[in-house]
């Protein structure tokens, strides 16, 4: 299973630093999610579908380099915790520059929610079973 992500450090992402501002981490990280998702076959059809979507419960970034404009980024996403019906996850991503070095570490904890309800919710069984395909760090555990 393909988990990573590459995306190109744009203008909108700099601060007046001239290097990737802080959010831009983050952006990179969720749009990571929803593709590496998406090639599972939870895409944000079966989710609207459904009436259900994923939310973060807690996001923290560790910075380690400085990543400039232009700059080719390959971002990694996999998950480090979940229960056994994929209610409750965390996952971690890190991004990498085009030389190599890892510029950041992003950890996230999440669920899903029903979109209607506006309450915490369990993936229907068929997706649960794409969930579980989502690539394991080496230290994975399952609550």
């Amino acid at each position: 299973m393909n988990n990573k992500y590459e995306g190109r450090v744009m203008w909108s992402h700099l601060d007046a630093n001239m290097h990737m501002r802080h959010s831009a981490y983050a952006d990179f990280a969720a749009q990571a999610r929803i593709v590496v998702l998406e090639r599972l076959g939870l895409d944000l059809e079966a989710f609207k579908r459904l009436h259900i979507g994923p939310i973060l419960f807690r996001e923290e970034l560790v910075y380690l380099r400085e990543v400039g404009i232009k700059e080719q980024l390959t971002v990694t996403v996999e998950l480090t915790k979940s229960r056994a019906d994929g209610s409750r996850w965390s996952i971690r991503h890190e991004i990498f520059r085009e030389d190599g070095v890892k510029a950041a570490i992003i950890n996230v904890d999440g669920a899903w929610l029903d979109l209607h309800k506006r309450k915490l919710t369990n993936l229907p069984e068929e997706l649960v079973e794409l969930f579980k395909r989502l690539n394991r760090s080496p230290d994975y555990q399952e609550e």
